[in-house]
């Protein structure tokens, strides 16, 4: 009997949401135009903040937002389309994710259907991967993080040869994540002293054996790279 292992394709959350960004950053620029030198420049400034998750904003940035957005209702209308195409990756399911997407798509206003075309286009030719995303709720991010460390390590060297910059990665003192099991004990059940008649109580103390088990290696930890490249100890 033989058994089949069936593959499942889960498009990237974050390549998908990232979209959404990219579209917010097109109306901005759009607007640009229309600006004086000095309200470009404020809106230049401002850009992290229209990126920027509604829930992460401080108060100071939740006051600029209201104000550009206030003023540029096209604006605004862009960031909300931005944070309701994150709310979707909320959803409890794969059907529930596809209700949330058409309710967003029909909210489009027309002015702003252009900067939002390419989300369509990409939902339209790879919605059942998309949508595994909520069967299978995995990312790339691990490995796009450590990518992005290994370019900057890359950099540091001025073009360390593969070999060396594999080194530096795997094998850098320090870098690792290790975590020491706790300790087993394995309990050895009392044997009843055969001097002892009836119902008497037994009151010798079990003996106990401590495993001694080896700390476990999960490979290199980002944190640490992180932190080492920071202190320039790689």
């Amino acid at each position: 009997m033989k058994l089949y292992r069936t593959l499942k394709v889960v498009v990237d959350k974050f390549h998908v949401v990232r979209m959404a960004n990219v579209a917010m950053e097109s109306v901005r620029k759009s607007l640009r135009a229309d600006l004086s030198p000095k309200q470009r420049r404020g809106l230049m400034h401002d850009r992290f903040v229209l990126l920027r998750r509604q829930d992460q904003l401080t108060d100071r940035e939740s006051f600029n937002l209201d104000g550009w957005t206030k003023n540029y209702p096209l604006l605004g209308e862009a960031y909300r389309l931005k944070e309701e195409f994150f709310n979707i990756y909320q959803a409890s399911s794969k059907q529930q994710a596809q209700i949330l997407y058409e309710q967003w798509l029909k909210s489009i206003p027309a002015e702003l259907r252009g900067h939002y075309e390419p989300i369509v286009t990409a939902w339209s030719n790879w919605q059942p991967f998309i949508l595994e995303y909520f069967n299978h709720p995995i990312t790339n991010a691990y490995t796009e993080s450590l990518n992005s460390l290994i370019r900057v390590l890359n950099r540091l060297g001025r073009g360390y040869s593969f070999e060396a910059l594999r080194a530096k990665i795997l094998f850098s003192k320090g870098s690792h994540k290790i975590v020491q099991n706790r300790p087993k004990f394995d309990r050895r059940e009392a044997q009843h002293d055969a001097a002892l008649i009836g119902y008497a109580m037994y009151t010798g103390t079990p003996q106990s054996t401590q495993a001694k088990d080896e700390p476990k290696n999960y490979g290199v930890d980002i944190d640490k790279l992180v932190a080492m490249i920071e202190r320039g100890e790689i």
